[in-house]
């Protein structure tokens, strides 16, 4: 039997990493699975079509999961797919911003895509000078608030400012490969 038409069948990752935690999170999957991995733009219909399993990885930046485009562009050529999405954010894990999420990105064919989270990273040296802005001024408006009423993301934003975090964990993908594993 020829072994690359099976691999072939098998799974692909496809993921958009900004700074790299989502590529660290994309290159786990590829050595736990053994599925093909490839960058979003690199990507094509006629590629992804080839695999039964397609997981998405991408990072979260206002709101918005990277990567997800793509699939949202293909999902009728994609429905017959088992597919799911990874998102990769700086917050810790909490279930109402993770519901907040799927409400936003996974609407129309996306709808009933299971939705996965692993934290990832921040250093504001590595950003780029809109991001960086962006994220200071997110700080700024989160301070003006009593810390006492901050949601786990605004806790977690105003620790993390002027350091370098590393939160990524081989950890946060066990609930996506239990659910590959199914």
């Amino acid at each position: 039997m020829n072994t690359e038409t099976t691999e072939a069948k098998k799974g692909i990752i496809l993921y958009q990493s900004k700074y790299g935690a989502t590529k660290k999170y994309a290159g786990w999957l590829r050595e736990t699975l053994s599925f093909t991995c490839i960058e979003v733009p690199k990507a094509t219909l006629d590629m992804v079509k080839q695999y039964d399993t397609i997981v998405l990885c991408g990072g979260i930046y206002a709101s918005g999961i990277a990567g997800l485009a793509f699939l949202k562009k293909h999902i009728v050529q994609l429905q017959d797919k088992r597919t799911a999405v990874f998102c990769i954010g700086a917050s810790p894990y909490d279930e109402s911003a993770l519901e907040e999420i799927r409400a936003r990105n996974l609407t129309g064919g996306l709808q009933g895509i299971p939705l996965f989270y692993g934290r990832g990273t921040w250093d504001e040296s590595r950003m780029t000078f809109r991001d960086r802005a962006l994220c200071r001024m997110l700080q700024k408006a989160v301070a003006k608030r009593d810390p006492d009423t901050y949601e786990p993301w605004m806790k977690a934003l105003m620790c993390a400012v002027g350091q370098a975090c590393d939160w990524t964990d081989r950890a946060y993908l066990e609930p996506l490969l239990d659910y590959l594993k199914e």
